[in-house]
This record gives structure tokens, sequence and C-alpha cells, in this order.
């Protein structure tokens, strides 16, 4: 029986942006976004910027006309996910370690949705010491209402007789004068009584969002963290840092347990580094993590407490002869995502992208070339540090696709199905039919500023690729998220938060 034939190229549109800039507008630092995820619905997106703040987006085309069940049953056409800001909270603040004389930044560095209850949203994110548990909820402001007294007499009430006004206006229109010698503050009724006497009612006026700190999880790691990872559990979640995986319970604050320790007795040993690390998307055993020499291990929890020994390895075995100074920079695996069938892996180091098959350990089943056009310029990227930018990955939710950034705010999308040939590039900022989604204005800072990213080491540095197009290290696409049920994207370029659909 022959393979299905791969789906035709999805035509890529722009649908939203959300703090676009405009032209020659000033970045704050602190506002370039670092982090960017989907919960598993795909109802809700959030973002962390580099200044310790998340904020939440909501779907509303799902919301006005009812479930997507519902929409597939109606004559109602299914539209593109349409999103629109719901709220932000600041989530990390800058910290100083006096015992190592060191600065931490409250750039948020891995969001990472949980388990959603009770109508509250639940969500992790992380710096690079300190990881902190969300809840975000909706709370009904409520006002007491419907009383004896008119409001345009004073400002008293039947509640608080002690300020209430000494003419008590009944029901039928007519007023009751209250006795001379009467107290303010007596509980008794006056002659004759009232003839209707109309209790308080409490009424919800409208609801206000608060999020709130559950719990924090900190102390636990002498290394940046680099990832964390929610188990299907729904208990447990990993942090990782350059040579420790930690296990930590949702519930308990003060107590991990270290399940990965790389690091050698004596640092000048030390030859790669831990970079990327996630549990697999069913298994609550199994997790993977990527190293700094271009290798996947997958490990198993049920093996042993401590699992230094992994299952299995992935690692691409270099061509003889093609070794170079910069061989080993390049193989380092910046990000790897678990395919929601939990069989396969994508990574991403500097100049491709590779699916693994986990069944598989000869080598990856895809390879997809992102940065080809810029091996003759490694030298230039080394001085100007871009060759360390760690670019970021996902897949769709069939795994029919997968997609990551690059520079000149570009993202790239390939298919991946047996016979594909699907290879699409777009511009995370120019399109001209762009409708722009204005963010409520905050007091602080805005993520409608935005301009260029000045890379470290000096000015903008355009370029040519291999085809003639100009390029720019100073403008990179490095985070980005696949809607978990749809053909949809969204981008982070700098503070700049863009949607395409398919």
């Amino acid at each position: 029986m022959e393979p299905p034939p791969p789906s035709p190229a999805l035509e890529w549109k722009f649908s939203q942006v959300f703090g676009e800039r405009t032209a020659g507008e000033e970045v704050q630092e602190v506002d370039i976004i670092s982090a960017i995820e989907f919960d598993k619905s795909g109802d809700h997106l959030a973002t962390g910027d580099r200044g310790g703040r998340v904020v939440l987006f909501e779907r509303t085309d799902v919301k006005d006309h009812g479930s997507r069940r519902e929409q597939e049953k109606s004559d109602y056409p299914i539209r593109h996910p349409e999103f629109r800001y719901k709220t932000e909270f600041q989530s990390h603040e800058p910290e100083f370690d006096y015992l190592k004389s060191l600065e931490i930044e409250e750039k948020i560095n891995k969001i990472r949705w949980c388990q959603t209850a009770n109508g509250a949203l639940f969500l992790l994110s992380t710096n690079d010491k300190t990881i902190k548990y969300w809840k975000v909820q909706e709370k009904k402001v409520k006002r007491v209402s419907e009383v004896n007294v008119d409001p345009s007499q004073g400002n008293g009430s039947m509640g608080s007789p002690s300020t209430s006004n000494s003419r008590g206006h009944l029901p039928n229109g007519g007023c009751l004068e209250r006795p001379s010698g009467y107290l303010s503050n007596d509980f008794s009724f006056p002659p004759g009584g009232f003839p209707s006497l109309r209790l308080p009612v409490v009424a919800s006026q409208e609801t206000s969002l608060a999020a709130r700190c559950r719990r924090i999880y900190a102390h636990a790691h002498d290394y940046h963290i680099n990832s964390i990872s929610n188990n299907s559990d729904g208990e447990t979640f990993i942090s990782a840092d350059d040579l420790r995986i930690n296990l930590w319970n949702l519930e308990i604050s003060n107590q991990s347990f270290n399940i990965v320790d790389v690091k050698p007795a004596n640092m000048e040993d030390l030859t790669e580094v831990i970079t990327s690390a996630e549990f697999h998307p069913t298994h609550c055993n199994t997790l993977a993590y990527s190293s700094s020499k271009g290798s996947i291990r997958l490990i198993d929890l049920r093996q042993s407490a401590l699992c230094d020994n992994h299952s299995k390895l992935f690692e691409e075995h270099e061509a003889p002869g093609s070794r170079s100074f910069f061989t080993e920079i390049i193989a380092s695996i910046s990000d790897i995502k678990f395919g929601k069938d939990g069989r396969h892996i994508l990574s991403r180091d500097y100049m491709t992208l590779k699916l693994w098959d986990i069944n598989m350990d000869s080598g990856p089943v895809a390879t997809f070339q992102v940065h080809e056009y810029l091996r003759p310029r490694l030298c230039d990227l080394y001085e100007n540090d871009s060759i360390f930018d760690k670019f970021e990955c996902c897949l769709s939710g069939d795994g029919q696709r997968v997609a990551t950034g690059s520079y000149s705010n570009l993202f790239r999308v390939f298919g991946c199905a047996a016979g594909s040939t699907e290879a699409t590039t777009l511009e995370a900022s120019k399109n001209p039919m762009r409708r722009q989604v204005q963010t409520p204005s905050r007091p602080a800072r805005s993520l409608t500023s935005l301009t260029r990213v000045v890379r470290r080491g000096g000015a903008e540095s355009p370029g040519l690729d291999a085809n003639g197009n100009s390029y720019d290290f100073s403008t990179k696409l490095l985070h980005l998220a696949w809607h978990p049920t749809e053909n949809s994207i969204a981008c982070a370029a700098a503070n700049s938060l863009y949607m395409y659909y398919a």
C-alpha cells in the first residue's frame, strides 16, 4: 500500500499584530518579547518579556460564535483564530544575589501553561533562577443597591442608620418624619413603623481579572534556567539549567529532586552542557534533553532515581574532513519539541531543523536547511555574537509541518510529510493588508514601543543571502509558537506579536 501523497503547500496570510511599532519609534529593552506559548486548547496565548512581565491574550472568534463543534455543525464559516488582549501582570522583578555578587535579570525565559480548574488559568513562568506558579481568575466586583433611602437626599443607607437622612423616602412616594429625639444610631423603628422595608441587595456590577502567585520555586539552580516543562500527569514539572535537571511537584515549593546531573568532578573536564529539556506529551516517565554537542538523550524515570544513563541517544555524526573551528558552535541545539503524537522530536541548531523518530536513533528522518547561505559568513557571525543566537522551533498539531525563525524577522515553514517539498519563507512585519490591534495603554511601559534591536557588538550589519536578498542580523525572530489545533503561528519580532494563518 502506497503512502498518501503529501498535502499541498499552505498559503500563509497575515492575521493580527499586537504592539506594532511606528517608524523611528524607540524600543525599550524591557519590552522585547522573550517567551511565547499557547495553552493546550489554543484559546489562550501568553507572552513574557525582558522586563519580567507576562501578557495574556484570549481567543475571541470562538467565544463570540459558540464552540468549534457547534461551528462545524452550523452554516457559519469557521474563521481563522482571532485574539485580543486579556490582562497582564508583573511576574518577576530584578534581584541581586549577595552571596555570588550577581545580578539576576527579571527577563522571562520560558512560560508553560498548566491545567485549568474552575474557570481559572494556571501557568508557570521562570527567569534565570526562580520559577513562579500563577493563578489568573476573574473576580466579580459587588455593590449594595436597592435600599429605602433616596441617594439624592444624602449618602446614607438603611444598612448604616448612623449616617442615614432624617427623612426616609418610602416606596409609595411619601416620606416619613423622624420624631424629635430619634437617635441616628438607634435601630428601633419610628412610631407607626415603615409601610414597606426594602432590604439591601448585593448586585454584581463588573468583573476584573486578578493574577495571584500561588507558589515560588527558588534556590534550586546554580546556573541559568533554560527550560521548564510540565508532565502529562498534571502534578509534576521539570526545570533545567546548564548542568542539572530538577523534578518538582506543583504543590511543593521547598523541595525538588535532582534527576540529571552532568557536572563533572573537575569543571576543567566539562565538554558539554544541557541546552533544552522537555517531557514526553503522554508518557509521564519519559523526557528528552539536548546538549551543546548536538545530541538528544531520552531518559526513563523508571530506571533509576538519578538518570545519568540515557535510554536512547540521538546524534548525527559529522562527515569526515568537514570539521572546523565553528563545527561545535553551530551543532549546539537551542531548542527541542516533542510532536503531539510523542513519536517525533524536532530540534533546532544554528544552521538546520532536524526531525527525529524516537524509534530510530541512527539519524534524523528529515533535515531542513535554514541558514545554509550564512555558512561563508560564520566568521563575521562569530565576531558579532550572532552565532550564539538561540532560535526556537515548533511543530503543527497534525505533525505535518515544522517552523522556525531567522534573521530580518523572517520565519520559515517546512512540510515534513514523506515526499513534501513545501518550504515557505515569510517576514513578520511586511503585509499591505494588515489590521493593527492596539493593546490598552499601560502605566509603566507599552507593547506599542518598538524599534530595531541593535545587536551586541556594534551597529547593524545588513548583507545579502545567496539569492541576493538582504538580511539583517540586528532583527531576529527567535520565539514562535504553533496553534495546537489549527494552522496558525504566533511569532515575536522584538516587542511586536504577529499572528499568521493558513
